[in-house]
This record gives C-alpha cells, sequence and structure tokens, in this order.
C-alpha cells in the first residue's frame, strides 16, 4: 500500500517505518478548515492535530483572526491537538443577520463556551493576544478545572499593563458620549489596523503585509465599525474584572507563559512582569517588537511555547 491510499486521518496520526523495527514515527498534521454552528453564530475554525494529544485552544485578539496562530498552529500539530477560532466580528466567523447577538465579551465567552462543549473539549490549554484574553480569563475563571496551562502573547489582566494608548479610550468609558464615540472613529480602519501591526517594530521588513490586510478588508465591511466601537466600550467590563482574574491565578496556579512584545503601544511589558506577584513560577520573556509580536518573532517565540507545552503537557 503506498502512502496515497491511506486514509488521510490514519496518515495524520502515524507512520510506520518497517526497517527500524516498526517503530511509529509522528509526522505533520494538516490544518483543516471548518465552521461549527453555536446558535445563530457560525464559528470558523482552524484544527490540526489528534484528537488524543493534549489540547490547545488559541483566542485572537483585536485586529486580527485565528489567522494570527498560522506558525504556531504548523509547529504543534505533531504533537498536540490545536483549535484556533475566529471570534464572532472578527475573521471569517458568521452571526446571522436575523439575530439579535450583541457585541460584550460575556457574549463573546458564551458562544466560545457554547463552541467548546460541542466540540467536547474537557482539558486544554489557553493561548490568548489582545480581545481573547478577557475571553480566556473569563473562561478559566468559570472552568478552572478545564484549564491545564496558558500562553499569553500581549494578551493583558493587569493595570499596570495598560499603555497610554489606552487614554482617550478610557474617556469614552467613563463618558460614552457620542463626541468621544467619534474621536475613536478612526479605530476601526484600515490605516489604524496597519499602523497596530508596525508600531515598535524596528524593522518594517518583517511585517507580513498579508495580517493587516486580510484585517484591513474584514473591518470594511457594513457596520462592522460600529461593533468594534461597541467592543471598545465593553472592554471596560474587563477590566473591572480584573481583580477576579487575578483571584484565579493566584489560587489555581496554572502554568503561565508571557511572550511579549515590549514596544507594545497598549500593553506595556509591566503586564506581563506583573504575573510574577501572582504566579511566582509564571515564565516571562520580552521581545523587541510591538503588539503582534508572532508577526516579527515567530522563529524565536514558537519554540519557546512549544517547549513550555512539553514541560507542563507531557
Amino acid at each position: 500500500m503506498n502512502k496515497k491510499s491511506i486514509p488521510e486521518t490514519v496518515l495524520a496520526a502515524s507512520l510506520t517505518a518497517g526497517a527500524s523495527g516498526g517503530e511509529v514515527v509522528k509526522v505533520h498534521s494538516e490544518v483543516a478548515f471548518k465552521y461549527e454552528q453555536v446558535d445563530s453564530v457560525r464559528v470558523f475554525y482552524r484544527e490540526a492535530g489528534d484528537e488524543n494529544d493534549p489540547t490547545v485552544l488559541m483566542l485572537h485578539g483585536f485586529a486580527a483572526s485565528s489567522f494570527m496562530w498560522r506558525d504556531v498552529i504548523d509547529a504543534l500539530a505533531s504533537d498536540y491537538h490545536v483549535i484556533a477560532l475566529d471570534l464572532p466580528a472578527f475573521g471569517f466567523t458568521e452571526v446571522s443577520d436575523e439575530a439579535a447577538y450583541s457585541y460584550t465579551f460575556a457574549n463573546l465567552t458564551e458562544t466560545v463556551e457554547k463552541f467548546i462543549e460541542q466540540k467536547e473539549l474537557t482539558k486544554f490549554a489557553l493561548a490568548v493576544h489582545d480581545y481573547g484574553a478577557p475571553v480566556g480569563w473569563r473562561l478559566a475563571v468559570d472552568n478552572p478545572e478545564k484549564i491545564t496551562a496558558i500562553i499569553s502573547q500581549n494578551g493583558n489582566a493587569y493595570e499596570e499593563g495598560l499603555a497610554d494608548g489606552w487614554k482617550p479610550i478610557k474617556k469614552y468609558w467613563n463618558n460614552p458620549t457620542q463626541k468621544n464615540r467619534e474621536a475613536l472613529s478612526d479605530f476601526p480602519t484600515p490605516e489604524s489596523i496597519k499602523w497596530q501591526y508596525e508600531e515598535g517594530v524596528s524593522d518594517l521588513s518583517n511585517v507580513s503585509p498579508d495580517g493587516y490586510t486580510l484585517e484591513g478588508l474584514h473591518i470594511s465591511k457594513p457596520g462592522m465599525a460600529t461593533i468594534q466601537l461597541d467592543l471598545l466600550l465593553d472592554y471596560a467590563s474587563n477590566v473591572e474584572q480584573y481583580p477576579e482574574y487575578q483571584a484565579y491565578f493566584k489560587k489555581h496556579q496554572p502554568p503561565l507563559l508571557a511572550v511579549w512584545g515590549r514596544n507594545d503601544p497598549f500593553f506595556l511589558p509591566e503586564g506581563a512582569k506583573a504575573w510574577k506577584r501572582d504566579i511566582p513560577d509564571a515564565e516571562i520573556h520580552l521581545y523587541d517588537t510591538g503588539h503582534f509580536a508572532l508577526e516579527t518573532h515567530h522563529s524565536v517565540i514558537t519554540p519557546v511555547i512549544k517547549q513550555f507545552l512539553d514541560k507542563n503537557l507531557k
């Protein structure tokens, strides 16, 4: 039987090396691109690896989608079951036009929780970034028994991590008038997204245009700017819950790795270092880049993630 005649699922799981006495060698698992209907939300997700291996659930932030995890997925798929989904209002996830879906972080979390239930994920490591972080923290607080480890790429949980870039947003939180909302109208634009990808990066030739171009197209869809400003306003609810998230970290001591772009205009390195207060064994790595550290430093960050998971999940 040649390799082409072997069922794909079998080939992805193992190959038998006859010459070496029957040793089973795991090979790279292809990424599948799927949808899961969760109430009124058609959730798009990327999945790779063997379901019998430890699961890693990846939650992106703004302005991104599951696409941001592409290199990490490829690196982990041979040893881990990896799922990276697009949150409602991002990427290829679709919310029914007939649905009265309220774009809040509580509702995003509820959708992800139902996705987890439908996929029958009983235990998983969390990999989070930006907006995906508070969704992940809410999941962890509600389901501490399911969380095996946490990886945060510029996903904040401490007030000292909030940089000056939040000042006009905090003004909107404290006084959500139309004037203060309009002052943020350039936030959900392709130009602003490109700036977020490039700010804090010393060599812009390291920033692929694919990411910010893809997200710029998504943000340009009708009604998307309004949705994103609604989410930006609701982000205040996450900051209010920071003490609750920190109590979870302190009580449950999940293995935690922070891989952080130190030049992030929104989340300062102090937000990563703060984990040491609640989780003394937390691993903190800072890199000379911006908000999207994986876009410029995936070749050095991904091995650190792999080593962390191997240490804590194997």
